[in-house]
């Protein structure tokens, strides 16, 4: 630690939001897990197989350009030991790191553990964002709902 991007996670983050961009920077400056961004700014045939495979839920993803040009998600994934890992111990320290950027920069969020609610509005410790991952899917289970829960993910509120 420190950690900062690699050559690929810059490449991802080309065309996304400079807000967000903002974000993840300072987030990876800050924080105890190395990751690295898996996915930024993405093209309709991109996000159509994403979500023939069943990676993603919708063709109005916010990874797509939005109406200022820019991708307004981006997804964060812990890179452990050389390889990107989707662990949600490491999921929620990365979180925990966004929130404090987000925060400290007044870049307000949404968080793909807890849709429905903003992530300044979260808890920021590893353990309030676990706990309110949990919360979230039993919202969604309680009204008959599945819960697609992406802890790697955050767009713009």
């Amino acid at each position: 630690m420190p950690y900062s991007f690699g050559a690929m996670s810059k490449m991802e983050l080309q065309g996304v939001h400079p807000s967000l961009v903002k974000v993840a920077n300072l987030a990876i400056s800050i924080c105890e897990q190395d990751f690295s961004v898996h996915d930024g700014l993405r093209t309709k045939v991109e996000q159509q197989k994403l979500v023939a495979k069943g990676a993603s839920q919708t063709m109005n993803s916010m990874h797509l350009p939005q109406k200022d040009g820019f991708g307004h998600a981006v997804d964060l994934v812990p890179y452990i030991n050389g390889k990107l890992r989707w662990e949600w111990g490491p999921i929620y320290i990365i979180a925990e790191s966004v929130h404090r950027a987000a925060t400290e920069l007044g870049v307000d969020l949404v968080w793909g553990g807890v849709w429905d609610i903003p992530l300044l509005k979260l808890t920021g410790t590893s353990k309030g964002l676990e706990k309110a991952v949990n919360e979230y899917v039993q919202r969604r289970v309680s009204k008959g709902r599945k819960a697609f829960i992406d802890g790697p993910h955050y767009q713009l509120a």
